[in-house]
């Protein structure tokens, strides 16, 4: 039995956080949000039904029992991210939010600075906030200090699914945080989520990979056993690496013995 992920003070069995968008229909979606057993779904606040509360991505993820964690993504700056968290907050009854600032829509990369700002103000305000950032190490202490239940760094641009292109940098933010590390975007196959966990990442969040797949069902499926797989692996523990050669079966022993 591995450890359970817990985020914001809840617990959940599954590492595996999956996005909503790009799936041909909310069939697919609830299809493939089945088959990964993900109990965490992000969806963007500008696609939910803010007057009801319910729309063709929302009714089926809680149908199926699935947390959700509404993000903010569109947000050109800190004034449009608080914004939306309030809105999200209004319409789906939850204080949970994913901080997403990204001014520049050709590479989608969040914006420190006002990523930070929105983090800082809504963490004051009450909300359980998830901060999708940069691999960079001083940034995510500092959103750690300003209050956030996790820092999500990105493996590579979002959507691109080159894999952990970060990795140097992923491995001192899981070194040195004290809140839990989703690493977010850029994953483009079972494998690189395998290797997160290995590096001893909390969680991992997954879109395009499933949604982009030919068969989104089945690849959320493997991508389900990739990540229980990478998990249990870093609580057995990996060997370590070497430079040189190791014998499993040493000569030495064997000609010793042989020769008494």
């Amino acid at each position: 039995m591995t450890e359970k992920l817990v985020l914001a003070g809840k617990e959940f069995d599954s590492r595996l956080i999956i996005g909503t968008g790009k799936f041909a229909s909310a069939q697919a979606l609830s299809d493939a949000a089945q088959a990964s057993g993900a109990q965490i779904a992000t969806l963007a606040v500008k696609r939910v039904d803010i007057k009801h509360g319910r729309d063709d991505i929302v009714a089926p993820l809680k149908d199926l029992g699935i947390t959700l964690m509404p993000n903010t993504s569109g947000a050109r700056d800190a004034r449009e991210a608080v914004f939306a968290a309030r809105l999200s907050r209004e319409a789906l009854g939850t204080d949970w939010v994913k901080v997403e600032v990204h001014p520049d829509q050709k590479y989608l990369l969040p914006d420190p600075v006002e990523t930070y700002k929105a983090c800082k103000e809504l963490a004051a305000d009450g909300f359980k906030v998830f901060a999708y950032c940069s691999a960079d190490p001083c940034l995510c202490k500092a959103l750690e200090e300003a209050g956030v239940c996790a820092v999500m760094p990105l493996g590579a641009p979002i959507g691109s699914a080159r894999g952990l292109e970060t990795l140097p940098f992923l491995k001192i933010i899981i070194k040195e945080s004290k809140v839990p590390v989703v690493v977010d975007a850029g994953i483009g196959a079972p494998s690189d989520a395998a290797k997160a966990f290995e590096l001893g990442a909390a969680a991992v969040m997954v879109n395009t990979a499933i949604a982009a797949a030919r068969d989104p069902v089945a690849m959320a499926a493997a991508f389900n056993k990739a990540c229980a797989a990478g998990r249990e692996a870093y609580e057995a523990g990996l060997a370590d690496s070497v430079e040189s050669a190791r014998a499993t079966s040493p000569m030495e022993l064997f000609l010793s013995e042989a020769m008494k």
